[in-house]
């Protein structure tokens, strides 16, 4: 574990914990300031965005789980229940996902597989967010563009 078997592992990982949390301080900020501006109504550009939303969420929930502690291993419980909601495929997605019939080690393993993949399949939505929004241009309050005299 890393708070305790290697130096400054505490502090590693509070870095790593504070940071994700303020990280989702400066998406909601820039969610915020979408809205505000309107930037919904380039739909393909905020549609990568949300998706990039879900992605960093899923990222987190997943981090969340890997100190298996009681909040972890109920809160993994919980979650990945939700998903049997979905008719047909719901039960048999919660079972892929904890790779057995509960929450158990194989569902850590999965988890910390997730939490390493997944911020590739952010690095390449944000690339991809970046590029619709060189080609839509970042929007303001006023709707104007800034290049007007």
């Amino acid at each position: 574990h890393i708070c305790r078997d290697v130096n400054y592992g505490w502090l590693i990982r509070n870095i790593h914990a504070n940071g994700a949390s303020f990280f989702f301080i400066c998406l909601y900020l820039h969610i915020g300031r979408g809205l505000y501006y309107g930037s919904y109504l380039y739909k393909e550009t905020w549609n990568i965005g949300i998706m990039l939303l879900f992605l960093v969420m899923a990222t987190a929930f997943v981090g969340y789980v890997l100190p298996w502690g009681q909040m972890s291993f109920w809160g993994a419980t919980v979650i990945t229940n939700l998903l049997s909601a979905i008719p047909y495929i719901g039960n048999v997605l919660v079972q892929w996902i904890w790779g057995g019939f509960s929450v158990d080690n194989a569902t850590l393993t999965r988890f910390f597989a997730f939490h390493f993949l997944l911020p590739f399949l952010i690095a390449g939505a944000s690339i991809i967010h970046l590029l619709f929004l060189h080609q839509t241009g970042s929007n303001n309050p006023t709707g104007l563009n800034s290049d007007t005299d």
